[in-house]
């Protein structure tokens, strides 16, 4: 690890080593490097120095404005470099992170306003059509900071003091607050989506974020020299651990919002010399079938990272072969992870395909029985972990947090098993299995077969109610647009080479887009009640929970 600079000193004649908080992340290297570029955003560089000390004017406000160590701020903000400055301010200050999804509705808003006792929030006025009812549902919000003043905004966030970055950033204080925390201290409060109800918050500490952070520092081997391309929302923990584990290595961050549109995001790519590229399954999906990627070259990209929900392995191979030399790392983890539990190595690749590797580490993972015994391999069962990056629990929910962490292993959902030589290999979720007349289905093994059909983009699997079989499998799969149309019997037809007849899907429904949140989450939920596009007041359905 390295030396952290400008941290409390330690004290005399004794060999005590300060707690690494996250927000020291950003100190070290500001400290180490202060004139190295650390994020790139609307075609500028902005330094460590410059990072460092904005965040320390904005954390020395929000103390002025009664924040204090423990309380919460919401952050609700597209990626940009105020977001990266609001993020380490609020942890400057003691306070936790509340990191919202900018893909909302004011009831939804509201909501988990009120579940997380925020007592400020930092945004933007460009979501001042739900903030501004929400505000109004949540008494508790005492402060609202927004990143510039607006008098066309006069009449809308009212109630909450209100503060602007500008004036912020021109006249406050650029002296390190110092306030005295613990690593076991709560860092941040992660919402992800949950099947029923509302989402759940996860709290995560300082130890968790920056043991995970230290782990994927050491086996994707970053240094200062590395600059990841940032397309995934920094609210959702992918997003979050590309920021954190960049800044531990002292490295850089590039912010490009325009995923819309990926031939862009593939220029800024050459541009600004990345190495490297990190997505989710509809990340690689769009880039392989809705971009020219296999016309671009990347000299300086070195490493291409995939987690966030399974990617069958047809897909696995042709990301690998597009962005070779740049070496493919398939990952896995959980929002209650911090994020990462496991990885694959790129060379065994060729001979593992669909696993997810082995533990990262520092970390437990393994397959357990229900009581949490070790099964020997090729027995299958549900993947368990241990470690100081699993989460303190969920915010204000012992009964979920006691369901999700039992006797100090956290219970995944996932059901898999361990190869001879230790890989681990996912089969299915526990609550994503399908029972057609008795038999038992993996959505996922389904959904996998039918991405090696050609012509397909993506797909998902789920069960549906079924007069005969009780349930039934269901697939809805979107074509790629140039493959000419696809039709329900010659996907049937296919799919009967690979598949034994009751795995096969008795209902087949093509969509010209599947919804998803703004994570890149099938959400199931939404397709079984038949909707086509993505509402975000909603609970969608999680994956490995890793938003």
């Amino acid at each position: 690890m390295p030396e952290i600079r400008g941290l409390p000193e330690r004290t005399p004649g004794r060999l005590v080593r300060p707690s690494m908080l996250v927000h020291h992340l950003l100190e070290a290297s500001a400290g180490r490097t202060p004139e190295r570029p650390a994020v790139w955003y609307q075609d500028r560089w902005t330094t460590y120095a410059e990072v460092d000390g904005r965040s320390n004017k904005l954390a020395n406000s929000l103390k002025d404005n009664g924040i204090s160590r423990g309380d919460r701020v919401a952050l609700l903000y597209e990626n940009s470099l105020d977001y990266i400055i609001a993020y380490f301010a609020i942890l400057k200050a003691g306070a936790i992170t509340v990191a919202l999804n900018t893909d909302t509705t004011a009831t939804a808003l509201a909501d988990l306003l009120n579940h997380s006792g925020a007592r400020a929030i930092i945004t933007n006025p460009r979501f001042a059509r739900f903030i501004n009812p929400a505000l109004a549902e949540a008494p508790g919000v005492e402060l609202a900071i927004l990143d510039r003043d607006d008098s066309r905004d006069e009449k809308g966030i009212g109630r909450p003091r209100r503060i602007s970055l500008e004036t912020i950033y021109a006249s406050g204080k650029a002296a390190r607050p110092n306030v005295r925390m613990i690593d076991l201290d709560i860092a941040s409060i992660v919402y992800t989506s949950g099947s029923t109800g509302r989402p759940k918050g996860v709290t995560l500490s300082h130890l968790n974020i920056v043991s995970n952070s230290r782990s994927i520092t050491a086996y994707l081997g970053l240094t200062a020299s590395d600059r990841v391309m940032v397309v995934l929302p920094f609210p959702y923990i992918y997003g979050k651990s590309l920021l954190n584990t960049h800044f531990f290595a002292g490295g850089s961050v590039v912010i490009d919002n325009r995923f819309a549109y990926p031939q862009t995001v593939l220029e800024t790519m050459q541009k600004t010399e990345v190495t490297g590229f990190a997505g989710v399954p509809s990340t690689y999906l769009i880039l392989l079938n809705k971009s020219a990627v296999r016309k671009f070259r990347f000299p300086f990209l070195r490493y291409v990272t995939q987690a966030g929900g399974a990617l069958a392995p047809a897909v696995q191979k042709e990301v690998a072969r597009v962005f070779a030399p740049a070496r493919l790392y398939v990952m896995y983890g959980a929002t209650e992870a911090a994020a990462r539990l496991s990885y694959l190595e790129p060379d065994m690749l060729p001979k593992k395909w669909g696993s997810v590797g082995k533990p990262i580490p520092n970390v437990d993972l393994f397959v357990a029985d229900e009581g949490g015994r070790r099964l020997p391999p090729g027995q299958a069962g549900e993947l368990v972990a241990r470690g100081p990056n699993i989460m303190v629990g969920y915010w204000k929910d012992p009964e979920a947090t006691a369901q999700a962490v039992r006797n100090g292993l956290y219970r995944t959902g996932d059901l898999g098993y361990e190869d001879e030589e230790g890989y681990l290999y996912i089969t299915g979720r526990a609550n994503d299995m399908i029972k057609p007349g008795g038999f038992r289905v993996s959505a996922k093994e389904v959904e996998e077969a039918i991405y090696e059909l050609e012509g397909v983009h993506e797909a998902a699997v789920l069960g549906v109610e079924d007069s005969v079989l009780g349930e039934a499998v269901k697939a809805f799969i979107v074509p790629k647009e140039e493959s000419g149309g696809l039709d329900v019997e010659q996907v049937r037809k296919a799919l009967s080479r690979a598949l034994p007849p009751y795995k096969l899907p008795k209902y087949i429904e093509f969509r010209k887009a599947l919804p998803r949140n703004e994570s890149g989450k099938v959400l199931k939920a939404a397709l079984r009640e038949g909707k086509t596009t993505s509402d975000p007041g909603a609970p969608g359905e999680t994956e490995n929970n890793e938003d």
